[in-house]
């Protein structure tokens, strides 16, 4: 049998899962507990009682004896008619009342009324040929003394104990929030002082937790370093061979030249690479205004590029390098394959999304996903003779927007009919 239909109704966070686990056994408990004190306290006990002074009712009426009553601390009165109440009555919350009444009606059938005014006396009124008599009794003799205070102490001390053991589990939850907002922030880039606690279990996956950060925070450094050493050495020689070129002749050295500038190219994009988004700690930034900023820099480079749309007020924790070289690449790729691109910018309260169109031939479907890994060349889909590259243009925005806990989107431009690249990242 599947229960999927009540998961929208289960909370989703730990604290509301723990609470329902917690409470549904304890409230489950207080009413089959209840119910089975109201079938045998105010049913049973009830019963009993009232068959008993049923028996002393019964004597004192076939008696008809004052002095018998008074002895039973009955009190027995002649009555009018219009003394006696419409219908029976008892207090909304008087149980065992229903129980007094059902049997007692059952037990005398010239019983006429009876009224259960309050918690202290029973009033009964009998039909005795053609007068009415009513008798006034001690409640106690029908029913046990305040029958409720099991239910108030049930509930009292249900509740109690509710909040007890809440208190205790939430002490017992918190290590396991701390981790996931460790392991959040770390999602997002940035580093939280995190220090496993809790049970052994938690501690357990703390301590992994650590590791595998420091682990990856050492590939990271040490593919920075690596790719920083190797691109900054091959700098010299490069530099001789320039000025080398520089004493030949003009005519023979300009093929010469061109290779060396796309050489340096290259090694700009493996600096660009190996730099990703580790620069520094996110701080707030207004990214309408940062696009605005990158997309006027380029225009006054001469680059086709327009920003259609800035919509949204507010700031978001950005490391503004990154962002600034994710977004310079996107119109970069946008303009190499396409003549012009579109810069849209919507910043919501619950995610940024920065979005650059062109009108270039576009990715395949089929081939969006490969054109995300470092070094990748799709000959078929963008036609790389219309400009050189080592393949890391949409790899360094993909890096760039995993390091602030988003996702880089490839799609079809619906306007333009090129690529359509969204960075996508939560608030």
């Amino acid at each position: 049998m599947s229960f999927r239909w009540l998961k929208p109704y289960l909370p989703r966070g730990l604290y509301g899962r723990a609470t329902l686990i917690l409470l549904l056994p304890v409230v489950t408990l207080l009413l089959v507990v209840s119910v089975v004190f109201i079938q045998r306290h105010f049913e049973g006990v009830t019963q009993q009682m009232t068959g008993t002074m049923a028996r002393e009712i019964r004597l004192v009426l076939d008696s008809d004896d004052q002095a018998v009553a008074e002895a039973l601390n009955i009190r027995l009165q002649a009555v009018p008619e219009a003394a006696m109440p419409a219908s029976d009555t008892r207090l909304w919350y008087d149980f065992s009342g229903i129980v007094v009444m059902r049997e007692l009606k059952a037990l005398f059938p010239d019983l006429v009324r009876v009224a259960l005014a309050d918690d202290d006396i029973v009033v009964l009124y009998f039909r005795r040929g053609a007068g009415l008599v009513r008798m006034v009794f001690d409640r106690r003799h029908v029913s046990a003394r305040q029958p409720h205070q099991l239910l108030v102490n049930m509930v009292v001390f249900g509740a109690l104990m509710t909040v007890i053991s809440f208190l205790y589990l939430r002490n017992q939850l918190r290590p396991i929030t701390r981790l996931a907002e460790a392991a959040e922030a770390f999602g997002r880039g940035r580093h939280v002082a995190y220090r496993p606690a809790g049970a052994t279990e938690v501690r357990a996956a703390g301590r992994a937790f650590v590791d595998m950060r420091a682990r990856i925070e050492r590939q990271i450094e040490q593919r920075t370093l690596m790719l920083s050493g190797v691109s900054h050495d091959l700098r010299t020689p490069l530099t001789r061979l320039r000025l080398e070129l520089a004493m030949l002749d003009e005519a023979e050295a300009a093929p010469m030249l061109r290779d060396v500038d796309d050489m340096q190219r290259l090694l700009d994009g493996f600096l660009d690479f190996a730099r990703g988004a580790q620069e520094g700690e996110a701080e707030p930034v207004d990214p309408v205004a940062l696009v605005r900023r990158v997309v006027d820099d380029m225009q006054r480079a001469r680059i086709a590029v327009t920003l259609v749309a800035a919509e949204g007020q507010g700031q978001v924790p950005l490391r503004e390098g990154g962002i600034r070289r994710a977004v310079e690449n996107l119109i970069g790729n946008a303009v190499r394959y396409g003549r012009r691109a579109e810069v849209s910018v919507t910043l919501t309260e619950r995610s940024l999304r920065i979005r650059v169109e062109d009108d270039g031939p576009g990715i395949p479907p089929e081939h969006r996903e490969e054109a995300l890994r470092p070094f990748a060349r799709l000959e078929p889909a963008r036609n790389q003779n219309r400009g050189t590259g080592v393949g890391l243009g949409l790899s360094i925005v993909a890096d760039v927007t995993r390091a602030h806990g988003g996702t880089l989107r490839l799609g079809e431009s619906a306007r333009l009919g090129g690529l359509c690249a969204d960075i996508v990242i939560s608030r």
